[in-house]
């Protein structure tokens, strides 16, 4: 009989059945944790008393259901963490996926499959999160800053051409707000010049570009579930994916390099290093995820469509609100080969057809208690870029687009379900503060 193969999977304590086994959790959680979970995710409003009594009402009932079920035997790398990973592959049409702590982990294991190491160059926005460079900073690659498209506040492919040289490893382009860079240029040049493409598609999850999601063009792509996203798992949460074979070793990559199907001698597991490209070894991390996280984010996730659309209703009725007002350039939308997810609006100004610029605007609709979020700061502006040896004024220099933007156009408006009223008053705010602005 054919010896069966054993499941590579992350390991975990739990011996199974057994006279005296040893279970994967030390506590479990008792209807007190579960009770306080509750008062967390759903805290008490203006009626005190009525939420105590209603409470009290749920604390009993939890005590109740756990005289007619059982704990939880297993609270991370289960089987939720599994069914969450095969519902992501036929989601988005990939091969292999990988639930991890957050986006900057997903970051991190594409990074070292690409076999990037100390020395070599890394191709990424001048504007974006300073998680797309974490990695290549904290192991001493050189991050080199590509300007951006103004109309997307993406990496713009043709300064990306401008900047790649012989020691150019990796090419991490950004969809900014859920909107794709021009990856058909970026893989052109990738493939031109034998550098790899890992995508940051924090903002994109769900999101198609010419068929293909969001993401997983590339080698490799990472989606964040962090709090403010579309969809979350409980505040954080990331999922890395790839098409290439690097993605059987997922799970070690995920989990210090445990190997369980290949122990060493008199012992339960390997630790291996990750093989990555070129032949470069390099250390796994911890990024365990939770089944709890994986619980929320499947639940979330069969929403996402749903979730977007009410997004893009949003986005384009600020598009017609801010049709034909001078100044205003309005947010990119969706096309017959782009499919954005709208997780932020993309609002700019031209403050060549104005008395005052972006910094003034977004003053003015503070007041108006509208808020913005302004993000991203060009990385080259950040300290730490100083602290680690870089020219940044240099840098500047070769962005200018990021830095025009960023100074004097460019903003990010609310796009998750509004109230007709809210969406209605912020439209009204903005176009009434660009028409003072002109005057």
């Amino acid at each position: 009989m054919e010896e069966k193969k054993k499941e590579k999977s992350d390991f975990r304590y739990s011996t199974g059945e057994a006279k005296v086994p040893w279970a994967a959790i030390g506590e479990n959680v008792n209807a007190d944790d579960i009770s306080e979970i509750i008062k967390f995710l759903i805290p008490g409003g203006d009626d005190k008393v009525a939420y105590d009594e209603q409470l009290l009402k749920v604390e009993e009932e939890i005590k109740k259901l756990k005289e007619k079920g059982s704990y939880a035997t297993k609270l991370s790398l289960g089987n939720k963490v599994k069914e969450l990973e095969e519902e992501v592959k036929k989601l988005l049409k990939v091969k292999y996926a990988c639930f991890v702590t957050n986006a900057t982990a997903g970051f991190e294991i594409g990074l070292k499959f690409c076999g990037l190491k100390p020395g070599d160059e890394v191709i990424a926005p001048a504007i974006t999160f300073l998680s797309t460079i974490q990695y290549p900073l904290e192991i001493g690659a050189k991050v080199v800053l590509a300007d951006v498209d103004p109309g997307t506040i993406n990496i713009d492919p043709e300064d990306v051409a401008k900047k790649i040289t012989k020691n150019t490893k990796v090419i991490i382009p950004v969809y900014i707000g859920g909107y794709p860079p021009e990856m058909n240029s970026i893989m052109k040049l990738a493939k031109e010049n034998n550098i790899s493409v890992v995508e940051d598609a924090a903002h994109a999850f769900g999101g198609w570009y010419q068929g293909k999601a969001s993401g997983a063009i590339g080698d490799f792509g990472s989606y964040s579930f962090h709090e403010v996203k579309n969809v979350n798992s409980l505040g954080e949460g990331g999922i890395v994916v790839t098409n290439s074979d690097f993605g059987e070793d997922f799970p070690k990559s995920r989990f210090g390099g445990f190997d369980i199907a290949h122990p060493i001698e008199k012992w339960l597991y390997d630790v291996v290093a990750l093989k990555g490209k070129g032949e470069h070894y390099s250390v796994a991390g911890n990024h365990s995820s939770t089944e709890v996280q994986a619980l929320v984010l499947l639940n979330q996730i069969k929403r996402i469509k749903q979730i977007i659309e009410v997004r893009r209703k949003n986005a384009e009725y600020l598009n017609r609100r801010f049709e034909g007002v001078k100044g205003i350039i309005p947010s990119p939308l969706d096309t017959d080969e782009i499919k954005g997810t709208y997780h932020l609006y993309l609002f700019q100004l031209n403050p060549d057809k104005l008395n005052g610029d972006i910094q003034d605007f977004k003053k003015r609709l503070t007041e108006k208690g509208v808020t913005q979020i302004p993000h991203f700061a060009p990385l080259y502006r950040f300290s730490y870029m100083k602290q680690l040896g870089y020219d940044t004024e240099a840098m500047k220099k070769t962005c200018p687009n990021a830095e025009e933007v960023f100074l004097h156009r460019f903003t990010h408006l609310p796009l998750y379900p509004l109230t007709e009223e809210q969406l209605k008053y912020m439209a009204d705010a903005v176009v009434e503060t660009v028409e003072k602005m002109r005057r």
